[in-house]
């Protein structure tokens, strides 16, 4: 099993930044991939940045050149730089980690991009 507690959504004007963490606890060395989704109202989650242990990141179309995905392997920590947030990045945004068997998924912190 693996817990994950996210931190850092709020209200943003368009333009500014957010950053989002994610601390991973329980069997953490079991993880082959971990990643941020959204889900905006009346909308399916989609994804937002995936790394997996191959040492690379896949970003959707959607962020790449806006938000960057980082972890500290030491505090077992994922992170979600947001730079240049637009309104329609307004959504619940989740953290994930997955191992051979499951999904794990964090609670979800809502991203609000307005003025």
């Amino acid at each position: 099993q693996v817990q994950l507690v996210e931190s850092g959504g709020g209200l943003v004007q368009p333009g500014g930044s957010l950053r989002l963490s994610c601390a991973a606890s329980g069997n953490i060395f079991s993880i082959s991939a971990m990643g941020w989704y959204r889900q905006a109202p009346g909308k399916q989650r989609e994804l937002v940045a995936r790394f997996t242990s191959t040492g690379s990141t896949n970003y959707a179309d959607f962020v790449k050149g806006r938000f960057t995905f980082s972890k500290d392997n030491a505090n077992n920590t994922q992170y979600l730089q947001m730079n240049s947030l637009k309104p329609e990045d307004t959504a619940v945004y989740y953290c994930n980690a997955e191992d051979p068997k499951y999904d794990y998924w964090g609670q979800g912190t809502q991203v609000t991009v307005s003025s």
